[in-house]
């Protein structure tokens, strides 16, 4: 496709002095309304060096490429060059790129086949996959299909809780009041239970804490009791999680968590000692951050155990040697900034060169209408829950709005599904949240299922042009884009247009939402287009060239539901 600003880039250093089209491509700017051009070029700079006013030069620069075919026309307001694009050949280059790389439009071969690992989603072990659990999870897995379209070589890797003093609770816990048949039958909600109870008798008790301890401890030595109940919480835990992630279609390449690092700290810590940035403190094992601004990093605790920055950096080590990264992407709430701040100073005090490839990508915080979600009181919402709500809300519209759907389970699954998807991805990652049942299963407004239904929208005008679509879509017509250069058509085009550039923009500020909103906006003007233009008219090359931007539109938007792993249906 080709970069129409930078042809105006090319044309306008044949008659500007002393700037090269690379310049002046990053002085041309996108007008604030449609009605002012697709491009203008401010002529301000160039009164010094052309020694002119910029009123005279913007009007000796538009008599000069006034009579180029690039533009439909040319004009001059004050010290601003406006060009209008010649709509017919933006719309034939468009809807040809569309209709030539299909699902591939969008995705490019810039990664080069660079290694990136997205590491997401990573719940712990024994406890619930809550609503706050979705936002890695869902904002991870489209960072890896944003970047696996970019043509990078992407690992997704779920990093599970797996380890520390929280099994010292559960394995007390589950000794004192556990029941297996109990645990069987209902694994998170029972370990929940025990998880709650642990900290209500530790109130009135505190030795258990100190019991607790001295269990992971035991844990951590491979002790026979200890390691088979654990291994025992960690199968039924991944069962219920893959529960989840079945029904959010999301996979990892691998599930190697906490527990997978307990034998590669000791050599960690060694290399710590031998570049002198580990410092003895009350009897544990720091890295003194003070002059850099940060706390102390504690790495070793005094009873021999380990702490998370200590399996972190171990981690790290391990995947550059394992995968020899490019990029190694962590997706982790905000509330963890301190910590990886630490961990990636301390990296870089060992010498690894690669410290700076480490990134952590922050989102924001989930809290509830009456307050925050805390685990140890056993004050959650359920993700399963919330998924199998939405589906069955989605079920009832369906059944009330008599959809023509051939598979109202799927269908519903899909819409549902996605709506709680869209919605998590449709602001900044960055933002708290309180969580609402009403907005998330509020179906009106631009939401994951007006995306969805103007998708379907588009398939059911291409369905029912039968061949006429057939011979657009595989790009055996010609037709003549001059019926699709009106106003909202031509909005509609542009819109496509950027999309390549959005996937790329999303992938450098690792920000999905980009993605969800520029697909808002190409259902919006689609929508426009249907309700301004009649498609499926008797004039065969008319018909011909407002089908191919249905079908352009149509495979836009289905590109970017994927890129959010988003389903796009075909009947709605």
């Amino acid at each position: 496709m080709k970069d129409q600003k930078k042809i105006l880039a090319e044309l306008l250093a044949g008659t500007v002095e002393g700037l090269s089209a690379e310049e002046i491509e990053n002085m041309i700017e996108v007008p604030p309304e449609s009605s002012m051009g697709d491009f203008a070029f401010p002529c301000f700079k160039l009164a010094k060096t052309m020694r002119k006013a910029p009123q005279m030069i913007a009007a000796d620069i538009t008599e000069k490429l006034s009579g180029s075919d690039v533009f439909s026309e040319v004009k001059n307001v004050n010290a601003y060059v406006n060009f209008f694009m010649n709509r017919a050949e933006v719309a034939a280059d468009v809807i040809s790129e569309v209709v030539q790389k299909a699902e591939e439009y969008g995705s490019s071969d810039i990664g080069n086949g660079k290694k990136v690992i997205v590491e997401y989603s990573s719940p712990n072990i024994a406890k619930p996959f809550h609503i706050g659990h979705i936002r890695s999870t869902v904002i991870g897995n489209s960072i890896y299909k944003i970047y696996n379209a970019l043509g990078y070589d992407t690992v997704r890797i779920n990093h599970l809780g797996d380890y520390g003093t929280q099994f010292g609770k559960m394995i007390v816990a589950y000794k004192r009041w556990g029941n297996k048949e109990e645990v069987e039958k209902e694994p998170i909600k029972t370990l929940l239970k025990y998880y709650v109870q642990f900290h209500d008798e530790a109130d009135k008790d505190p030795s258990l804490e100190d019991e607790a301890r001295a269990t992971f401890t035991r844990l951590e030595k491979g002790e026979k009791e200890e390691t088979e109940l654990w291994q025992w919480f960690r199968d039924e835990s991944l069962k219920e999680f893959t529960y989840v992630y079945d029904m959010l279609g999301v996979e990892f390449d691998s599930y190697a968590g906490e527990s997978f690092y307990s034998d590669k700290m000791d050599r960690i810590v060694d290399m710590m000692e031998e570049k002198g940035i580990l410092k003895e403190s009350e009897g544990a094992r720091i890295v003194d951050l003070e002059e850099y601004g940060m706390t102390p990093a504690l790495i070793k605790k005094k009873d021999g155990s380990t702490l998370y920055i200590t399996r972190d950096i171990a981690a790290a080590v391990y995947r550059k040697e394992h995968y020899n990264f490019d990029k190694n992407i962590y997706v982790v709430a905000s509330q963890q900034n301190l910590h990886f701040q630490q961990w990636f100073r301390i990296i870089e005090l060992m010498g690894f060169d690669w410290a700076d490839q480490c990134v952590h990508v922050p989102f924001g915080m989930v809290s509830l209408e009456d307050g925050t979600m805390s685990t140890r009181k056993g004050k959650v919402v359920f993700l399963i829950d919330v998924l199998n709500s939405a589906v069955e809300k989605t079920k009832e519209v369906i059944k009330e709005k008599n959809v023509a759907t051939e598979d109202i389970e799927q269908t519903a699954k899909d819409v549902g599904i996605g709506a709680v998807i869209f919605q998590e991805l449709s602001n900044n990652r960055i933002k708290d949240y309180t969580f609402s049942w009403n907005k998330v299963l509020n179906f009106e407004g631009e939401t994951g299922p007006y995306v969805q239904y103007t998708h379907a929208r588009a398939v059911s005008v291409l369905r029912n042009a039968g061949e006429s679509a057939e011979a657009v879509i595989s790009g055996k017509v010609k037709s003549d884009m001059s019926f699709v250069s009106g106003d909202s058509a031509y909005e509609l085009v542009k819109s496509i247009a950027r999309f390549p550039q959005v996937v790329i923009e999303a992938a450098d500020k690792y920000e999905p939402s980009i993605v969800t909103r520029h697909i808002i906006d190409i259902a919006q003007f689609f929508n426009k287009f249907y309700h301004d233009e009649h498609i499926l008219v008797d004039n065969e090359a008319e018909k011909s060239a407002k089908l191919s931007l249905v079908y352009a539109a149509q495979q836009t938007i289905k590109n970017g539901l994927t890129l959010l792993g988003m389903s796009a249906p075909e009947r709605m």
